[in-house]
């Protein structure tokens, strides 16, 4: 890959981020569009996400990428956000101008709706669904279903003031179809079509570990997580001992990756090459 004075670089802020694919299928990407792009990571949490976030306005930025833990936090230091990225309150992606004016959107959720409808075969409109996370994940997929007519989303979170957020921003926003559930409680889940896990558990620290006890999934259920690195963590293991189908979130990634891509450059996205590059990380070449 040449690096030049011309080079527009991308960086992915968040924390952890060993388990990140992004940088390989990114760069392959560029690579096979041509693009004189470098896609790196920058590990940061909160605490200092605003100090990084202002030195990227002032270098040779095509914009950044963000993850957990700071795509709800991240909006305060943007100067404007899309229409979407304003209802969803979370952004996984800013373009930079050339002034250095940073502009949030939000990917996640045109990512997760084509992995979850194209590869899932999921018919949005006609499925009840459980999600695990009210974080920045969470906000996206869940939002996402709302808009695109879900006919009910079942919200909880290890912190019970983000479920109860994330559930008035959406009855708000976009329709008057989720419901707060309280952490620990797993009544609700077998009303759902479709689980969720936007959470976090099953990856980085926290592999082996799932967000409900197997006993609570129902046969025929489908279930979804938003982790891709393992490729299936403790949630999907169970679930698909159970005899229910399993999707990770490797195409959420790809699609919302290619989304990305688009928004940086103005350019169609070699969607096949990125995928290619992903399946090769996960056969270990």
């Amino acid at each position: 890959m040449k690096v030049d004075i011309d080079t527009k670089m991308i960086t992915l802020l968040g924390d952890p981020l060993k388990q990140s694919f992004a940088a390989r299928m990114q760069n392959a990407g560029y690579e096979a569009a041509g693009l004189n792009m470098i896609y790196f990571y920058t590990v940061v949490d909160n605490e200092h996400l605003g100090d990084v976030v202002n030195g990227l306005r002032y270098m040779n930025f095509a914009g950044f990428a963000v993850t957990k833990p700071n795509k709800v936090k991240v909006l305060e230091y943007l100067d404007e956000l899309d229409p979407l990225c304003q209802k969803m309150g979370a952004s996984n992606t800013v373009v930079r101008s050339e002034d250095g004016r940073l502009k949030g959107y939000n990917t996640d959720g045109v990512g997760f709706y084509t992995s979850l409808t194209e590869e899932g075969g999921v018919d949005v409109q006609n499925s009840t669904f459980f999600c695990f996370g009210a974080g920045g994940a969470g906000r996206a997929m869940c939002s996402i279903l709302a808009y695109k007519g879900a006919k009910k989303i079942y919200i909880t979170d290890y912190f019970d003031a983000a479920s109860a957020s994330l559930v008035k921003d959406i009855n708000d926003n976009f329709a008057p179809i989720a419901v707060q559930v309280p952490k620990d409680d797993f009544s609700k889940v077998a009303e759902a079509d479709v689980v969720l896990n936007a959470s976090g558990i099953g990856m980085g620290k926290h592999i082996g570990e799932t967000p409900m006890p197997e006993e609570y999934i129902r046969d025929g259920q489908f279930y979804f997580d938003a982790c891709y690195n393992p490729a299936k963590t403790q949630f999907l293991i169970n679930a698909e001992k159970k005899g229910c189908r399993v999707l990770n979130g490797l195409g959420m990634s790809l699609y919302q990756g290619a989304a990305q891509i688009e928004l940086w450059t103005g350019k169609k996205a070699p969607v096949e090459a990125m995928r290619k590059e992903l399946l090769d990380i996960i056969a270990g070449k």
